[in-house]
């Protein structure tokens, strides 16, 4: 079949990867794309966020799946207009509906949603621009430190964690007063802060079924020691190594289960990845937030260990028939290293040149924020290559993924020198 797949980054690079070793995909084009996904597949000029020119290019190329990467099109409602169009509707889109998307979409809607099935969150509470003095004073009835998160969309910066009481409510006016995360935080959501180690959860469902795919950990802040700004996410590991059979079990029967089974309950449809974050908290796993894709870099130590064929899975879940494949995983550890540009998260230069790829060895490179200029390949974002290794054990892959960082170069390159530290 020929699939579509939307978005530029090491996730999107990691899942036409795995999708193109399916026999199932004769032809994949990829929406924009990057220099990595330029190497294996067609990129394409594409808005992901236009759907009318999205339309037109699958009809052209007789498309017959659209597996859809970022968060953006699944909220704007990229499934509703498949299935509500009379020459679509039978092409699949592996993401939820518009509504199902509102997990990620919106922190209220996702905060209601856990509260309404029982499944085990932090409290909380949402406040507005017009109820903000309540907003500080239920600040002053939790324990420090306080937790801010942006309702809205903010490209996984619209959090803040927060240690002083009369800092937290200035914070709380930047961001519904000033808009410090612009329409995102017209409303925002204070929750208690949860005391424990994260990690993350993904499964694929058909709406009905559901396959749990490998845990994995990802690091967001900037500097080592987890300090400095959130980033989009500076390395991963899969699996977690603490989360063992009591963990796992205790995340599906309580966490995972009565998802699945929530969005049944409410009518909402279903088709594709649940990224479920998580705090273990003294061997008690709690939700912290939902996404409705895969997350990134966790993408690129997940979906390399799967051994089924990705594309059958989608094609399952398009069909509602996910209970009739099996899933196979690789008992092998994978870690992944992202490598950045100099000064992110705030400003950084692009077009810088990258060599040395030619030169890995036992590893994979993902681009993220890459692109071809001239023939050569350029920086062209924050986040720029995943560097993935597999090894028994964490320990094992990292230290394959830091050997090939060595050999690549491009001007104020930045990677973080200890992830994994906290497993050891």
């Amino acid at each position: 079949m020929t699939i579509l797949l939307l978005g530029s980054g090491g996730r999107e690079h990691a899942l036409a990867w795995k999708m193109l070793q399916s026999s199932k995909c004769s032809k994949l084009f990829v929406a924009p794309g990057n220099a990595g996904t330029a190497q294996i597949a067609t990129n394409i000029n594409l808005n992901i966020l236009d759907f009318e020119a999205i339309k037109t290019f699958v009809i052209e190329e007789k498309v017959s799946m659209v597996v859809v990467g970022p968060e953006d099109p699944l909220v704007l409602g990229i499934y509703d207009f498949f299935k509500n169009d009379s020459v679509l509707k039978d092409i699949p889109v592996i993401g939820p509906s518009k509504k199902g998307a509102q997990l990620e979409g919106s922190k209220e809607f996702a905060k209601e949603f856990l509260v309404k099935h029982n499944i085990p969150t932090a409290a909380y509470d949402s406040f507005t621009a017009e109820t903000i003095e309540k907003g500080c004073q239920f600040l002053e009835t939790l324990e420090a430190p306080y937790v801010l998160k942006a309702d809205g969309l903010a490209a996984g910066k619209g959090v803040l964690i927060i240690h002083d009481l009369a800092e937290a409510k200035e914070e709380l006016r930047n961001m519904l007063v000033h808009k410090k995360f612009g329409t995102a935080s017209a409303k925002v959501v204070i929750e208690e802060f949860l005391d424990g180690i994260e990690l993350s959860c993904f499964v694929l469902t058909d709406g009905k079924n559901y396959k749990i795919l490998p845990t994995a950990k990802d690091y967001k802040r900037i500097g080592e020691g987890d300090t400095g700004l959130n980033t989009g996410g500076m390395g991963a590991v899969s699996p977690v190594p603490f989360a063992d059979e009591i963990l796992l079990e205790k995340i599906e029967n309580r966490i995972v289960k009565p998802t699945i089974d929530g969005l049944q309950k409410d009518g909402i449809e279903y088709k594709g990845f649940v990224f479920i974050g998580l705090i273990n908290v003294k061997g008690e796993p709690i939700v912290i937030e939902y996404n409705v894709r895969m997350g990134d870099p966790e993408t690129e130590v997940v979906i390399p260990r799967l051994k089924s064929d990705l594309v059958e899975l989608f094609q399952a879940v398009a069909d509602k028939k996910l209970n009739e494949v099996s899933l196979e995983i690789d008992s092998r550890s994978a870690t992944t290293i992202m490598v950045v540009s100099g000064g992110y998260p705030e400003d950084y230069e692009k077009g810088k040149v990258i060599s040395g790829l030619e030169n890995i060895d036992e590893s994979i490179v993902f681009h993220a924020g890459t692109k071809i200029d001239n023939g050569q390949v350029v920086s062209n974002g924050g986040r720029v290559l995943a560097v993935t290794s597999f090894g028994n054990d964490f320990q094992e892959a990292i230290k394959k993924s830091y050997q090939n960082i060595d050999k690549l170069h491009f001007d104020k390159m930045y990677f973080r020198k200890d992830i994994g530290f906290d497993l050891l």
